[in-house]
């Protein structure tokens, strides 16, 4: 059984989610999130979370975890096949919302929870917002005239994608004036294993 270990208003809710979407038994470990004064410090396997283990594999990186349950454990559910035609977009969404929307959150919760207030420079934080705004205009963009980022609906590529959104709109990062992607989030919030993760 996959034990994850979970802090929460972490990117593990998108394993916890990706879980519950799935169906699949799960043991879940709590842990108290420490404010990073160094790197790789959280109580788990590698001091990152979220993180796994699975038998004898211990796992970090919520977009490797991610692939990794869908091929082992999905049966083809939530994930295009590899060389079908959605399996591109797919892959790039999955990347996009961990290595191109998500970086510029990094730095604003830094200048704003994490640094000391006096280590806090608002000009990192108002350039952060913008480089995300640039990032979300693409997703937005995406998502005109369609329901999720695949056109065939609902994949895992949104539970990545949803939870960098909620970072976001936490963060106050992510401008109301996104029409599709505030559509978008409120029917990813509706769903009931986000709804679980969450609580």
């Amino acid at each position: 059984m996959i034990k994850l270990y979970h802090a929460p208003l972490t990117r593990s809710i998108r394993i916890l989610w990706l879980l519950e979407e799935l169906g699949i038994p799960y043991q879940l470990e709590r842990v108290a999130f420490q404010p990073p004064k160094q790197p790789f410090s959280q109580p788990t396997p590698y001091g990152k979370v979220p993180a796994i283990e699975d038998g004898d594999l211990a796992m970090c990186e919520s977009g490797a975890i991610l692939e990794y349950i869908l091929e082992r454990y999905g049966n083809g559910r939530l994930a295009p096949a590899p060389g079908t035609p959605e399996r591109g977009s797919f892959l790039q969404w999955v990347h996009f919302a961990e290595a191109t929307a998500l970086p510029p959150l990094g730095d604003v919760v830094r200048h704003t929870v994490f640094k000391p207030e006096a280590e806090r420079i608002q000009s990192v934080v108002d350039d952060a917002r913008g480089r995300a705004t640039r990032g979300f205009e693409v997703v937005d963009r995406a998502l005109e005239g369609r329901d999720y980022l695949l056109a065939s609906g609902f994949s895992a590529a949104d539970v990545m994608m949803g939870v960098t959104l909620l970072i976001a709109r936490r963060l106050k990062s992510l401008d109301a004036g996104f029409k599709n992607l505030s559509a978008y989030l409120d029917r990813l919030e509706s769903r009931p294993a986000l709804a679980k993760a969450l609580a």
